[in-house]
């Protein structure tokens, strides 16, 4: 059950990144520089390779949470969530932040990257803790 779990809260938090990036699109491209083809999409060429990758990640996140949540036994919904919430904006949003500062980005970069993975990790632990 508990694979099953870990399944559900990175498909959950991956068609988060979906949403939150086809919104915040422009905003982000403009950011990091991408430039946008005819059709508004990124040049970079972005593949199947870099959605896959994505996936894998947001599925080794929602693992490391499962049991770190499991070995401090975190099972309601409201610990679950607060504590997903506190890993995205006091653990992965200052790694970011840290990487854009020393790569010379927008700090509207850290901000969009950042809150994915806050809100993220705070799906992914609502999700962890609801079945």
């Amino acid at each position: 059950m508990e694979y099953l779990n870990v399944l559900v809260a990175a498909i959950a938090s991956y068609v988060l990144g979906a949403v939150w990036y086809m919104v915040l699109a422009k905003p982000w491209m403009a950011a990091t520089g991408i430039k946008a083809d005819a059709n508004g999409r990124p040049e970079s060429g972005m593949g199947p390779l870099t959605y896959l990758l994505a996936f894998l990640a947001a599925l080794m996140v929602a693992g490391m949470m499962r049991h770190m949540y499991a070995m401090a036994n975190i099972i309601t919904l409201t610990k679950g969530l607060i504590s997903g919430l506190g890993i995205g904006f006091f653990v992965a949003s200052p790694w970011i932040m840290i990487n854009n500062a020393f790569g010379g980005r927008p700090f509207k970069l850290t901000l969009i990257d950042g809150g994915y993975a806050s809100f993220g990790c705070g799906l992914i632990g609502l999700v962890l803790t609801l079945f």
